[in-house]
């Protein structure tokens, strides 16, 4: 009985592969099917302006193709690489997270491979390559990694779902305008004030949604970062509308100005004048407020107020029934969030060249930038927020290096125009094989004997 079992498993075997890839045919074709509709109001079809002034149709149907094509490809093997896949589950715990060689020696490397950034980019392209590379793609990603990382105290620790976390943002770029337009404060005495008016305003807001939870405490979040940029629009007599606030006053090396004087930086160290030097010099001060975020945020979560950002997280009810103070908890989330907010606000203003700040870069799009690098990377993850950045951020401004692909698609392509949809596909991608981000595994803050990695899918994300 038991061979004659066998052997009908036996045959049945390719009947059930076979089913299986009809079903992931099928699917596969209703995935084409659903890019067609998609890609053709984006793809297809785009408006030029001729010689005689009209307006006139481009088609361009073999881009509907390739994103068809890609799209039936991509969903077929994913599902045949289910159907076939005879790997076990993986444990439900992984190994010990501490004592691990290996990583301890990529941690240094990446910290080198950033203390020497600078230089390496001098040496392999020159001055003026230099300043591209370290101020558009490593300053960029670093203030991103710096929101991402104040974020994560409010949406992976304690479990806040925060749409307008860029009202901080704002708030700190604007508090160091002001202060330095009327008051004529310098950088590092408004880069403090500018934190602490962020968390006043991270507690303001934190006391009308005590009670919320959920989609109505994201609904209110997006209202308070649409607020503080309608205000910025609005009192034009306070910060100039959409004319916006210049002349904001770049940062100084300890009072030295890096200007071509004999007061400036250069003069003083007997260097030769360059641009590049003030690049560089935001570089490590960017750096370093990153890894000062990272240290505070690290060393928070072991303490009890850490704790109970993660109580609050899993469940509120049972927060509450511990004895937990949950109106304290998450005041100090959205403070300090509101505050790493304030102080990445504060140098995205001195980073800029010419020192100028208008509400159109706080649109809710850098809400949800923020957020989807956050949730991509790993809700409470440190190292995958940083990941999460790097491939976003970075990878936005990759696109600007692609003019070889206008020899394959034409020369009006431009790859840049595509950014949002490259971003919005990366996000599904993220989602269909890491659904809990990146860095899916949660590291306890506190543990009895060994501290083990738990999977993501045993913490309870967003209950608070």
């Amino acid at each position: 009985m038991a061979t004659q079992a066998a052997d009908v498993r036996v045959a049945d075997a390719p009947r059930g592969r076979a089913g299986a890839i009809a079903a992931a045919v099928k699917d596969a074709s209703g995935t084409a099917l659903l890019a067609l509709g998609l890609s053709f109001p984006i793809l297809a079809l785009r408006t030029e302006q001729n010689m005689a002034n009209q307006l006139v149709l481009d088609q361009r149907w073999s881009y509907v193709a390739i994103a068809v094509l890609l799209a039936f490809l991509a969903r077929l093997l994913y599902l045949l690489r289910l159907a076939f896949a005879a790997s076990p589950p993986a444990p439900r715990i992984a190994a010990p997270a501490a004592d691990r060689p290996a990583l301890r020696l990529l941690t240094m490397a990446g910290v080198l491979l950033l203390l020497v950034y600078p230089f390496l980019a001098l040496a392999l392209v020159g001055r003026a390559g230099a300043i591209k590379w370290i101020d558009n793609f490593a300053i960029q990603i670093l203030i991103y990694v710096m929101l991402g990382w104040g974020l994560n105290i409010v949406v992976g620790l304690a479990g806040l779902l925060d749409l307008g976390y860029v009202a901080f943002y704002a708030i700190g770029a604007y508090a160091f305008a002001l202060l330095a337009s009327h008051y004529d404060l310098g950088f590092w005495v408004c880069l403090p004030l500018a934190g602490i008016l962020a968390a006043f305003w991270g507690v303001l807001l934190g006391f009308p949604v005590l009670r919320l939870r959920g989609d109505y405490l994201a609904i209110v979040t997006l209202a308070f970062g649409e607020i503080i940029r309608l205000v910025a629009i609005n009192w034009v007599d306070l910060t100039r509308g959409y004319a916006g606030i210049s002349g904001v006053p770049r940062a100084t090396f300890f009072g030295l100005p890096f200007e071509d004087s004999d007061q400036g930086f250069a003069a003083f160290f007997g260097l030769e004048f360059a641009t590049i030097h003030r690049t560089i010099f935001l570089f490590y001060v960017i750096l370093l407020m990153a890894a000062i975020t990272n240290w505070v945020t690290l060393r928070l979560r072991r303490l009890p107020v850490g704790r109970a950002w993660e109580a609050l997280r899993e469940d509120e009810t049972a927060c509450r029934s511990l004895g937990i103070n949950t109106t304290n908890t998450k005041l100090t989330a959205f403070a300090l969030g509101a505050m790493f907010g304030g102080l990445a606000g504060c140098f995205y203003v001195t980073s800029r060249g010419q020192g100028f700040v208008t509400p159109e870069s706080f649109t809710f799009m850098e809400s949800a930038l923020i957020l989807a690098i956050v949730v991509l990377g790993g809700l409470g993850s440190q190292v995958g927020v940083a990941i999460a950045a790097v491939v976003l951020i970075g990878g936005t401004e990759l696109l600007r290096e692609l003019d070889w692909t206008k020899s394959i698609f034409g020369r009006d392509f431009e790859p840049t125009h595509y950014r949002m949809l490259l971003f919005g596909l990366a996000m599904v991608l993220v989602m269909i094989w890491k659904p809990r981000g990146v860095i899916s595994t949660r590291i306890p803050s506190i543990f009895l004997k060994q501290r083990r990695a738990v999977r993501g899918d045993l913490v309870g994300e967003g209950h608070g």
